[in-house]
């Protein structure tokens, strides 16, 4: 009997800043992305390779896959027989109080190295999302502080800043700004070079060194953010796409999937369905 796909991306109210996602992906591809909160992937079956840092990383069973937020990153299987795992995105300021609270980690904490070969944290991590299935608040939240302590102890550093220097990184950030600004009617490279008084090639060249995508890459990026926020609150896909700048839902549908793992609506659905109460047990 042939394994079909299956992935439920939640949010559960008694744990705030934290989304929650399982998964049992085959054929499934992520697109070059970010993300604004931390990805744990506990990996149970299968290899997951990610582009991460300028080379591919392999994360097998009982092994974590880490990313910083705002670090662009790929995602598939090794294999034809895909690959199976859960994960938990803390918000940045919920791994922040955990490390001030229970490390010696000064400054902004982040991970030191993309993947961790620790099978105990793997399982604090599908039990986190089983507490959340369970409604249990008190063992979510404290199985999530006692997962990430462990990681920050073992992998944990402060995270290097980079600030922007120079005239390109200057124009990269003016870029981004106008792209945010104009996210449903953007400017052609061309003309978004002219207006910052640089050339399209530059601008490509310190766009991508400044915030690891392309410009059109990440606009497609900050589009599907936007997008999750609109569904969060209850708005059909087919405004979100609109509202975002996408030509139509379908296009929603595609870019959102290949960056967020699920469809836009199923997404929703999980929003919604917390708000009105607890959801339904998911599969271990």
């Amino acid at each position: 009997m042939a394994i079909r796909e299956q992935a439920r991306h939640w949010h559960y109210p008694d744990l705030p800043g934290v989304d929650l996602l399982r998964a049992n992906y085959i054929g499934k591809t992520f697109a070059r992305h970010t993300h604004e909160n931390f990805v744990i992937a506990a990996i149970t079956d299968g290899v997951e390779v990610f582009h991460h840092g300028g080379a591919n990383q392999y994360a097998g069973p009982g092994a974590l896959a880490l990313v910083n937020p705002e670090t662009a990153h790929t995602g598939r299987a090794q294999g034809p027989e895909g690959w199976r795992y859960g994960a938990v995105y803390p918000a940045a300021d919920v791994v922040a109080s955990i490390a001030a609270e229970t490390t010696a980690i000064r400054g902004t904490p982040g991970f030191v190295a993309p993947v961790l070969d620790d099978p105990h944290t793997v399982r604090l991590v599908h039990q986190v999302l089983r507490a959340a299935d369970e409604g249990n608040a008190l063992a979510a939240d404290s199985l999530l502080r006692i997962a990430v302590t462990r990681l920050l102890r073992m992998n944990g550093g402060p995270l290097r800043q980079r600030p922007a220097r120079g005239a390109g990184a200057r124009a990269a950030a003016r870029a981004r700004d106008v792209l945010e600004e104009r996210m449903a009617d953007p400017p052609s490279l061309e003309r978004l070079a002219t207006d910052l008084g640089t050339g399209p090639f530059a601008l490509l060249r310190a766009f991508k060194a400044a915030y690891g995508l392309p410009p059109h890459a990440w606009l497609t990026d900050a589009r599907v953010r936007r997008a999750r926020r609109l569904l969060d609150a209850g708005t059909a896909p087919a405004e979100a796409a609109v509202a975002v700048g996408f030509t139509d839902q379908p296009h929603l549908h595609r870019h959102f999937t290949r960056i967020v793992g699920v469809p836009p609506g199923a997404y929703r659905r999980e929003r919604v369905g917390a708000a009105a109460g607890p959801m339904p047990t998911g599969p271990g």
